[in-house]
């Protein structure tokens, strides 16, 4: 009886290994967006930007073959394709193609970081080496990154800009438009200006993508 035993368990294991081996691949959960560089593509070649998650489908643009910095809103049903961002649209990349930018420090904003608004114009970029507000009144100004703050669902930054002005960003993630194109961005913000000249809010909408 028991040799008996033993041999249903032994087939018991022998199905579920067969099972996992045919199961079909679960896309490993990620959380959107997120950024990605360029990897498997020849120096003498381009990576195509597609209208649809389809290698038939229309080319729109094409990425350097070692390209950084771009950012993956969400991905194709069956994992296979990546959204992105393009001056007046969305494309998608074959996402064999794409890895994943590891963070420099899970505990800081990921750089590069932009945010922009309309009405009036204005960004804050947040790069490795600094950061800057830019605005077709005041041109590019940098900026001190006093305090940032970083969790699941956005990112707070605090930056001095000058010895009296302060910018608070307070960034959520979650699809956002400009209102300019049909561009998706990955992230929404409100930004909080204290001045002497009086305080504002601003809205816009930012990006991990380097442009």
């Amino acid at each position: 009886m028991r040799d008996r035993g033993l041999l249903t368990i032994v087939g018991v294991i022998a199905i579920l290994a067969l099972s996992l081996m045919i199961m079909p691949q679960v896309i490993r959960a990620e959380t959107f967006p997120a950024a990605y560089q360029v990897t498997g593509v020849t120096k003498n070649d381009l990576l195509n930007i597609r209208a649809e998650p389809d290698v038939g489908s229309e080319i729109l643009a094409h990425i350097e073959p070692f390209a950084t910095a771009i950012e993956v809103l969400d991905i194709s049903s069956d994992g296979k394709w990546g959204r992105v961002g393009l001056p007046e649209g969305n494309g998608w990349i074959a996402l064999r193609y794409l890895e994943p930018t590891p963070p420099t420090d899970p505990f800081e904003v990921p750089r590069p970081f932009s945010c922009l608004g309309t009405e009036p114009f204005w960004s804050v970029s947040l790069y490795p080496s600094g950061a800057e507000f830019n605005s077709p009144q005041t041109g590019a100004v940098p900026m001190e990154v006093i305090t940032e703050y970083v969790s699941p669902q956005g990112y707070l930054i605090r930056l001095q800009e000058g010895p009296a002005l302060q910018r608070t960003l307070i960034v959520s993630r979650g699809l956002c438009n400009d209102g300019m194109s049909d561009r998706d961005f990955g992230f929404s913000t409100h930004m909080f200006l204290e001045s002497p000249d009086g305080n504002a809010t601003f809205k816009g909408c930012c990006t991990l993508d380097h442009h």
